[in-house]
């Protein structure tokens, strides 16, 4: 068979290769290329090319992975002999620029009966894709705040780590590639080592475990780690991913402290607290004051609503403050009356706010008792009217003061009170002006039986017992009038 013939016959075989086929002659002439090669390179015929490796030199830019110009491009070393694989190149056309390829190289030296090369031949891959892909994961990799490092399977070194690491870990890049997992144990003091080891060496996904990472300083981090086999370059690696714990046992430490003080100050507040669940009003919790003025003990009332407990003594007051606490999100010293244990009544002050504890809502409540304050109050009042009996003794204008004290929030006055009589609104308004049922009796023409009788008929309408309150009443209302003919 003639050279000629053979070199056809070895055409019509590499023309339909999906890889690329450059044919090189000993004297760098580019006898030939595939439409898999031409197209690897962006031409479109074996001119575009280059006739010679001095042309495809001149049009074609080659650079390895490491950004290093390689001395002598792959076809060179083909027509020197040499044989190679696995050789990738970054392939740029300098006539285009933005037309580039990664090739994954390898030659192909025949030699005759005479030893002497009969066949040339480089032979290409486009790997373009997938050093794409590479680069962009490369770049996930290293922007990627979580801490993570890949270990090659096949010699347990790490052969990739990122900048969360590094940071989390004080150690350097040189301290990681390169070292294996006994060198830099990313599953140190594991809890369930020995799985994550078999794991790692099956090449199988090691699950979350808690682990203690060896930091450069010679301190620890606890972190959770995990593993998930991954390929690069369609090497078997592993990629451990870490959660830095030390956050989170501060913040858990921290809410301890809070969660301690909290109840400190919850259990020595001299004022009666409680504790109870937003939704229903459960008591949760109550303090030392609680049972000491209620004289209810946590036995008694833990599990149960303040109304369930049997501690409102009036339920409009109750739903009062519950509405109110639902509107508003709180209260502010209302003024309730609650039942002690033994039956008696406790005139408290009550406060309250919604507390978020643990992502459940709870009402804090405080209750002030100001039951010996109110009895002071009732003797002083009870005190007014006894020297009130007699109103002769005081001018107007301190009548009026100590109606105010006794009830400080006055409605606007209205002297019109339809159901009062004539002669009713006759006495009331002499009532007011301080004369006793003599002095009226002598004013009115009257016995003092009749003054009596109508200023009887008076207090039932005016829903009073007593001369003070009707006193009362009257200047809230706006007496005395001048009446003509008074």
């Amino acid at each position: 068979m003639t050279k000629g013939v053979d070199r056809h016959e070895l055409r019509q075989i590499i023309a339909g290769l999906s890889e690329g086929v450059i044919l090189v002659e000993p004297d760098q002439t580019i006898a030939y290329a595939n439409e898999a090669a031409l197209a690897m390179h962006g031409a479109e015929s074996l001119d575009e090319l280059g006739a010679n490796i001095d042309a495809y030199r001149e049009r074609f830019s080659l650079r390895y992975r490491n950004n290093r110009a390689p001395e002598s491009y792959p076809i060179e070393r083909v027509v020197a002999g040499e044989s190679f694989h696995d050789v990738i190149v970054e392939v740029t056309r300098t006539d285009r620029p933005g037309v580039d390829f990664v090739h994954s190289l390898r030659s192909l030296v025949a030699t005759g009966h005479d030893g002497k090369p009969s066949c040339l031949a480089l032979i290409l891959k486009d790997v373009s894709e997938q050093f794409e892909a590479e680069d962009r994961f490369e770049k996930t990799f290293a922007a990627n705040p979580a801490p993570a490092i890949i270990t090659r399977l096949s010699d347990l070194r790490h052969v990739k780590v990122n900048h969360g690491f590094l940071e989390m870990t004080g150690h350097t890049r040189e301290d990681v590639i390169g070292h294996s997992v006994y060198e830099l144990d990313v599953l140190a003091n594991a809890r369930n080592r020995d799985l994550g080891i078999s794991r790692l060496k099956e090449g199988a996904t090691v699950p979350q475990m808690e682990a203690c990472l060896e930091l450069s300083n010679g301190g620890r981090r606890f972190v959770i780690v995990a593993g998930q086999p991954i390929e690069m370059g369609e090497e078997p690696c592993m990629l451990f991913t870490f959660a830095d714990l030390e956050l989170r046992r501060k913040a858990e430490a921290a809410l301890r402290q809070s969660e301690e003080r909290f109840a400190k100050a919850f259990r020595l507040t001299p004022v009666p607290t409680v504790l109870a669940r937003s939704s229903d009003f459960q008591v949760m919790s109550i303090n030392e004051a609680f049972s000491r003025v209620f004289g209810i003990g946590e036995d008694r009332i833990i599990g149960r609503s303040l109304d369930g407990a049997g501690l409102w003594v009036n339920d409009t007051q109750r739903a009062g403050f519950e509405a109110a606490l639902e509107r508003q999100g709180y209260v502010l010293g209302v003024e309730v009356c609650m039942r002690h244990e033994d039956g008696h009544n406790i005139d408290c002050l009550i406060s309250a706010e919604r507390v978020e504890i643990n992502d459940t809502t709870f009402v804090l409540l405080v209750m002030q008792d100001i039951t010996d304050r109110k009895h002071t109050e009732r003797e002083l009042f009870d005190a007014i009217e006894t020297v009130m009996a007699d109103t002769s003794w005081f001018s107007r204008g301190l009548i009026e003061k100590l109606a105010n004290l006794r009830r400080p929030s006055r409605p606007e006055p209205d002297p019109l009170v339809p159901d009062l009589t004539a002669r009713e609104r006759q006495i009331l308004n002499l009532i007011c002006s301080g004369l006793d049922d003599a002095a009226i009796a002598r004013k009115l023409g009257l016995s003092r039986n009749t003054v009596r009788n109508h200023g009887a008929a008076l207090y039932r309408k005016l829903n009073v017992h007593k001369r003070t309150e009707a006193v009362v009443w009257g200047r809230e209302n706006g007496f005395p009038v001048h009446i003509s003919g008074i």
